[in-house]
């Protein structure tokens, strides 16, 4: 009885969590639209608030409404006229207090993690930390700059150091580059071995498999 419970709950499991997390990205875009739509009934009239309401109990019309709108936000920001507008408001944000100390760094590390020519998450390394012969799994994330780089001398490699099984959380190191060995592991492999505490092992790379089979 034990190993068929044990093997429905692997069955289950899985399933469970993914519903979960798209349950709540759903109720988190449906929270965001309707705040927008709060704001909106407070600036129109009262004959307005039918309609609204009738928005707000369509199922599945904030995810619409919200993809439809990151999608204009970038066909927007892909000519001149959004380029400039954007520039603006960038403008406008850095030079209010509080706020543009916030909104400058989520805007850097946005930018960093997400550019299409950027580096951060590129490549998976092995590191040997927190002590000698003690390894674990890290990420390139760059090289030092600024003041940090005039105080290092030779080649060395910003990374970053997840936990396990929440990689949203590690630390930040600046190491030469002789003491990391690169993986031929990619980011989502190595994320996955992360998460799953080293049980899910990527596969081989396909160099290692070519060599085998020739022997």
């Amino acid at each position: 009885m034990k190993k068929h419970l044990l093997a429905g709950l692997l069955v289950w499991l899985p399933l469970a969590i993914t519903v979960w997390v798209l349950m709540w990205v759903l109720g988190l875009m449906t929270g965001v639209f309707g705040g927008l739509l709060d704001a909106v009934q407070a600036v129109l009239p009262q004959a307005a608030v039918p309609t609204i309401e009738w928005l707000r109990r369509t199922p599945g019309l904030g995810v619409v409404v919200l993809l439809v709108a990151l999608w204009l936000t970038g066909v927007a920001a892909t000519n001149i006229a959004g380029q400039w507008a954007l520039r603006q408001g960038h403008r406008l944000l850095s030079n209010i207090p509080i706020v543009k100390s916030i909104y400058s760094s989520v805007k850097q590390v946005s930018d960093t993690l997400f550019s299409s020519n950027g580096n951060a998450f590129r490549e998976a390394v092995l590191l040997e930390y927190p002590r000698a012969g003690s390894w674990t799994i890290a990420f390139v994330t760059g090289r030092p700059g600024g003041e940090v780089a005039d105080h290092l001398r030779g080649d060395y490699l910003s990374l970053y150091v997840p936990t396990t099984p929440n990689p949203t959380s590690g630390f930040f190191l600046m190491l030469p580059r002789a003491d990391v060995v690169p993986l031929g592991m990619s980011v989502d492999e190595a994320l996955k071995y992360i998460i799953s505490m080293g049980v899910v092992a990527p596969p081989p790379p396909r160099v290692a498999l070519a060599a085998a089979a020739a022997h």
